[in-house]
């Protein structure tokens, strides 16, 4: 019985190309790592790590799923992916107003805005657009077809998500950095708006 991914030259080969697309696409911006250098800027890095834990928990489950079917289901139930876009456009502009109106740190209250947590973070994956690309073109580009099926998804998306977790992580350390740089309470509302309007921004993403 096939248990999972054969380690020949080729299929090495393959799983390191496989890592240098998470590489770059983790890297670039998407709604993702704008939201962690808001959060980052805002809350620490401390505070955001559950945020990242959860992007990275719940990459996992949707290039997981994609592989086994998911994205075959959207394609005979087109409804289902209107849907999805539509909650996923409503949540990304909730989470875009929170971060516009977040007060600065240095007059924040108990009533200020909190980081997502590690659910939301992971739940916000299944609407996000770039994490769809991803993992539809990580599983149709690199996953082998030799070997059991189950196993080599999982390894592949595993791996995937160890590669991209501290690729995310810099982007939540680039907002720690730039919260030092933020010296009034004019400058953090302006920088706030500014990560909450790129925030929205990313529903026309969604919606494509």
């Amino acid at each position: 019985m096939e248990t999972g991914w054969n380690l020949t030259p080729d299929s090495l080969l393959l799983l390191g190309a496989a890592m240098l697309y998470m590489i770059s696409m983790t890297l670039t911006p998407g709604p993702n790592n704008i939201m962690l250098t808001a959060s980052g800027a805002n809350y620490g890095f401390r505070r955001t790590l559950p945020h990242i834990f959860g992007i990275a928990f719940g990459c996992l489950l949707l290039f997981s799923t994609l592989a086994l079917g998911l994205g075959s289901a959207f394609e005979h139930f087109p409804l289902l992916q209107t849907g999805l876009k539509i909650t996923g456009s409503v949540y990304l502009l909730w989470l875009a107003w929170q971060i516009a109106t977040a007060p600065p740190p240095v007059i924040s209250t108990e009533h200020q805005g909190r980081p997502l947590t590690l659910w939301q973070a992971a739940a916000f994956q299944f609407a996000n657009p770039k994490a769809w690309i991803m993992g539809i073109a990580l599983m149709a580009g690199f996953l082998p077809d030799q070997g059991n099926l189950i196993m080599n998804a999982l390894l592949l998306a595993g791996m995937s998500v160890l590669v991209g977790l501290p690729c995310i992580s810099l982007w939540a350390g680039f907002g720690v950095a730039i919260g030092k740089l933020l010296k009034s309470e004019h400058h953090w509302r302006w920088f706030n708006r500014s990560m909450g309007g790129i925030t929205a921004a990313c529903v026309v993403m969604i919606l494509q």
